[in-house]
């Protein structure tokens, strides 16, 4: 490990990531790509259904403990959304077409900025997010694209722990303060 890098959770990260953690009261999360591993299934009669981590939920619990708010973004409309979001307890805004208007509408209610904000994507319609944010951080099989603007990426692609990931990140970076 470098000067210019902490060791959390067995995740190396820079300090200026670390440093960029302690600020953050709101985590937006995109979720196709994110929650999810990017694919659908598609029933015959037109259902949809996706692969989420079961992991994340405990590690959104870890989130609100140390007073961090989370909402996900998601430009499609989707039942599916709606119940995974619900039984994780998690603000969900979908049908999205300017998720940094909806984003900074909802720092906006809470007294926030998106200098106290991190955003969670994989792909182009995440962009203006991760632009704005300041802490932008993009999942591990995220587009090229996007994978340029983020101050961290996963260890985990979407679907397979990368939002467990973030939040243990948090939990690591903001528990050591505590000590």
């Amino acid at each position: 490990m470098s000067r210019g890098e902490a060791m959390t959770g067995g995740i190396s990260l820079s300090l200026e990531v670390a440093e960029r953690v302690c600020r953050v009261r709101l985590v937006g999360f995109d979720f196709d790509g994110v929650f999810t591993d990017n694919s659908v299934y598609v029933f015959e009669d037109g259902r949809e259904a996706v692969r989420c981590s079961r992991a994340d939920g405990i590690g959104l619990a870890k989130l609100a403990r140390f007073g961090v708010g989370a909402v996900i973004i998601s430009t499609e409309v989707n039942p599916v959304v709606s119940a995974r979001a619900k039984k994780l307890g998690v603000l969900c805004v979908q049908g999205c077409e300017d998720k940094p208007s909806a984003l900074e509408r909802i720092l906006g209610e809470r007294k926030l900025t998106f200098d106290q904000a991190a955003f969670v994507g994989n792909d182009v319609n995440d962009l203006t997010c991760l632009e704005k944010v300041h802490l932008p951080i993009v999942v591990q099989d995220a587009h090229p694209d996007v994978a340029s603007v983020a101050a961290y990426r996963t260890l985990a692609p979407g679907g397979y722990g990368a939002v467990r990931e973030v939040c243990d990140i948090f939990e690591q970076v903001l528990g050591s303060r505590a000590d």
